[in-house]
């Protein structure tokens, strides 16, 4: 049985297949308009990237459109569907696994990477095991953390969010980034009355 951070996913492609809608992005403009503030956070070529909860794959896809010259990408999720989409794509440079990352941290050690991009994850999930995850991403990455969730400090206009997906404490997660390194990047900027946030940590060294 699925854990419940994975049964709405779980649920979805059970009902409807592995198609773009078990994804549960709201539309391809809301899931392109994060993958473009994830991009323009960070420096993604030559890297090794880890994609935690990367569904059908859309982000390696999106990094081979916009010409983006990674090293190496690792796509994880739970949902073994979706990865078996995924592979069928024959996604230069990539690879991807089925596996729960919350379960399994040593998921996050595959390929090394230089850049662990949690995006959509963590949005069914409690603040445990956001803080669960996280943890083992940060100490994964070799270079940088990216991590995106419903921002609890949106304007009024932003969407309602009903159960399963939940907004999180922005000034929480905020500080639990700087607590692990000075490095930190924060955006609220890219959809309408802050909706989404953008949280990138950097390691000292890197």
């Amino acid at each position: 049985m699925a854990e419940p951070y994975l049964k709405p996913y779980r649920d979805h492609v059970d009902e409807h297949g592995a198609g773009f809608a078990a994804t549960l992005w709201a539309s391809r403009e809301s899931q392109r308009r994060r993958f473009d503030a994830i991009v323009q956070s960070g420096y993604f070529g030559g890297k090794r990237v880890l994609d935690a909860g990367c569904s059908r794959g859309d982000f390696a896809e999106y990094l081979i459109e916009r010409g983006i010259d990674y090293d190496r990408y690792v796509g994880v999720d739970g949902v073994d569907e979706v990865i078996d989409h995924a592979q069928r794509q024959n996604i230069p440079r990539s690879e991807f696994h089925v596996g729960d990352l919350v379960a399994d941290p040593a998921l996050f050690t595959l390929s090394e990477p230089h850049i662990i991009v949690v995006s959509g994850t963590l949005n069914t999930m409690t603040d445990d095991q956001v803080d669960t995850l996280l943890q083992s991403a940060w100490r994964a990455t070799r270079q940088t953390l990216m991590f995106n969730f419903l921002s609890d400090r949106c304007g009024p206009g932003a969407s309602p969010q009903a159960y399963p997906a939940r907004r999180l404490n922005t000034l929480a997660w905020l500080d639990w980034a700087f607590r692990r390194t000075h490095h930190v990047v924060f955006r609220q900027d890219y959809f309408p009355h802050g909706h989404d946030a953008m949280i990138v940590m950097r390691k000292s060294e890197a």
